[in-house]
């Protein structure tokens, strides 16, 4: 029978990932690197941290900032709410101390069990384990565990046994190594199981489980949602906006949105309050149809049109909107919906 820890250790040893944060047992970049990967791939967080750390080299830079350039450096990883949360545990930190305990670490804002282990073992080399999305899978195949991994039980299962299989020597190691071989070895799909050095005593696999495992009891629904986006073009600028209710892209920029239960057509757009407030005194004002897209977001859909508004002259700005000259739109944080619009058509 083999030694499941030494063997994903082995395993590492040989094929583990050599990343930058893994190269430095210091807190503060541990944290940003364990919060920008909430949600995000290796591949697509790299040079999001490689750039943030660069602007924000410490704590002590990272607490003086202010939310909308952080956000800026954070455009495109979605999940705003993670750029967010960081800035406020940055600034609740005394004296701009990184907590050094587990219980300190645990209570920062958007820190979760999961990453307050990976901080405390990788940094201080606390014997604690960590149990992501990747650590479930691993475990569930091989352990044969249909317990599900969402349910109260199944936390505390898997949260038990990944414990009792730490390497207490190095834990921050045997974490990386287990979070690694899920990433790479033992991923959600079509595993190359045969090449496995676990695969001989892989329940999941001896009992064809392996596209089974591990189980979720809950699914989450997906939901539409339907935006009419005016680019209001006036010669050198345009309008934006800041989102500032609970909702998605919470404090990010966009441009006038109308949003409605289905989509919308051009005589809806024309006969908005927004445009008749725009035109008024405007006998057949420019609107035309720029372009559809379809943005994917983890819980919704977003079926997005854009429309363009051309206004020439003195008009009335709406409140809470303001006047972005076109060469400095760059410098707003906002959805990459409508980054990738503004670069196209702006």
């Amino acid at each position: 029978m083999i030694n499941f820890t030494n063997e994903i250790i082995r395993w590492y040893d040989v094929n583990g990932r050599t990343l930058p944060w893994r190269q430095t047992k210091d807190p503060y970049y541990i944290w940003i690197s364990e919060i920008i990967l909430q949600q995000t791939r290796v591949d697509q967080g790299f040079d999001y941290y490689m750039r943030f750390i660069e602007r924000f080299p410490d704590v002590n830079s990272l607490i003086n900032a202010d939310e909308d350039e952080v956000l800026r450096y954070w455009q495109g990883l979605g999940y705003y709410s993670r750029a967010r949360n960081l800035l406020a545990a940055a600034k609740s930190l005394k004296d701009g101390q990184f907590p050094t305990t587990y219980k300190d670490v645990l209570a920062l804002k958007g820190v979760g069990a999961y990453t307050a282990a990976a901080i405390c073992s990788f940094a201080y080399g606390m014997p604690i384990a960590v149990v992501d999305g990747n650590v479930y899978r691993v475990l569930a195949r091989y352990f044969g565990i249909d317990t599900p991994i969402d349910s109260a039980e199944g936390k505390k299962v898997f949260a038990e046994l990944a414990q009792s299989l730490l390497d207490n020597k190095s834990p921050g190691r045997y974490n990386q190594a287990m979070m690694d071989f899920g990433a790479l070895q033992c991923v959600p799909s079509s595993p190359d199981c045969i090449a496995c050095p676990l695969v001989d005593e892989c329940i999941a696999y001896s009992h064809q489980q392996v596209n089974a495992l591990p189980v979720k009891e809950k699914h989450t629904s997906v939901s539409a949602r339907y935006f009419s986006y005016i680019y209001v073009s006036n010669c050198d600028s345009f309008l934006m906006h800041k989102r500032t209710s609970k909702d998605i892209w919470k404090n990010l920029y966009e441009l006038p949105l109308m949003e409605t239960a289905d989509e919308a057509g051009m005589e809806d757009i024309i006969s908005s309050d927004f445009i008749r407030q725009l035109t008024d005194g405007i006998d057949q004002p420019s609107i035309d149809l720029i372009c559809k897209k379809k943005h994917l977001l983890t819980h919704r859909i977003i079926y997005a049109s854009f429309y363009r508004l051309e206004l020439s002259g003195h008009f009335s700005i709406p409140n809470s909107y303001i006047n972005v000259p076109k060469d400095e739109w760059g410098h707003y944080a906002m959805p990459q919906l409508i980054y990738s619009f503004l670069e196209k058509y702006i």
